[in-house]
């Protein structure tokens, strides 16, 4: 992308430098010839060896998180059948269930019955948990406190998919479950997060179950706009005793979350 202080730069109407300032797209960038120019080029092949990293990446929790953070929120740790990672990028199915260990200690170590569960879940990108899960699993404790619901224990998941929430429903009966959820990761950015959300989630569950809040990262939804989008939407499911297909995000929320103070 030409920088703004080149003098191609200053030769670009206001109407393209006014988008440019609202999406990380690679927007009439220039060319050289039939090809990018140099510095675009670098620049998407810089942003493609993030995307890679971020997808082969382990979920290390003291180096993400720290020992100041893992004290104070005592995180359960739990494991998928994917062993590894190549296993689980091959085997989507091994990453929707929870090991014999982990499925006993989920069981033996968190209560039942809580009205809100929040799992942390490497997915495909172990950088948007350690970008995003700091800023946002406090706004979501405190809030949720706020509401006077009774909060799960949180757990993290190595290796994990979006359908581990109907195991976690089945062990421990949470009213609303969120899965904070490392995104595939693209050529914009590879530390966008996303929250699915369940009501009561059970084995027979499917993506039509659920509902989604997506790229919460530092150029989408900030972490307080995702928080209290994710918390009114729980709200909404507890009163109405259900989620996905049967219960959509309202506009208001929606659009305070894409047009609210950052």
């Amino acid at each position: 992308m030409v920088r703004e202080g080149s003098l191609a730069a200053a030769e670009i109407p206001e109407i393209v430098r006014k988008i440019r300032a609202r999406t990380p797209a690679r927007l009439l960038a220039g060319r050289a010839g039939a090809a990018y120019r140099t510095e675009t080029q670098l620049e998407l092949r810089e942003a493609h060896a993030a995307a890679r990293d971020a997808v082969r990446a382990e979920l290390e929790l003291r180096a993400v998180f720290g020992e100041a953070f893992l004290e104070r929120w005592k995180l359960l740790e739990l494991s998928t059948q994917a062993r590894v990672k190549n296993e689980y990028l091959l085997r989507p199915d091994l990453g929707r269930h929870f090991d014999g260990a982990s499925g006993a200690k989920l069981r033996a170590d968190c209560p039942r019955g809580a009205d809100f569960q929040i799992a942390v879940g490497d997915g495909l990108s172990v950088p948007a948990v350690a970008a995003q899960v700091p800023q946002l699993l406090p706004l979501l404790v405190e809030g949720a406190v706020a509401r006077g619901w009774k909060l799960g224990r949180v757990i993290v998941i190595h290796r994990c998919r979006v359908g581990i929430l109907n195991e976690i429903g089945e062990a421990l009966d949470p009213r609303v479950t969120v899965l904070l959820v490392g995104e595939r990761p693209g050529l914009a950015t590879a530390e966008s997060l996303s929250a699915y959300m369940a009501y009561r989630p059970r084995p027979e569950h499917t993506d039509a179950d659920r509902n989604l809040i997506s790229n919460i990262h530092s150029r989408g939804l900030s972490a307080s706009e995702a928080a209290a989008r994710i918390l009114n939407f729980a709200d909404r499911m507890m009163k109405a005793g259900a989620s996905g297909f049967k219960l959509r995000e309202e506009k208001a929320a929606i659009d305070g979350g894409r047009f609210g103070k950052r």
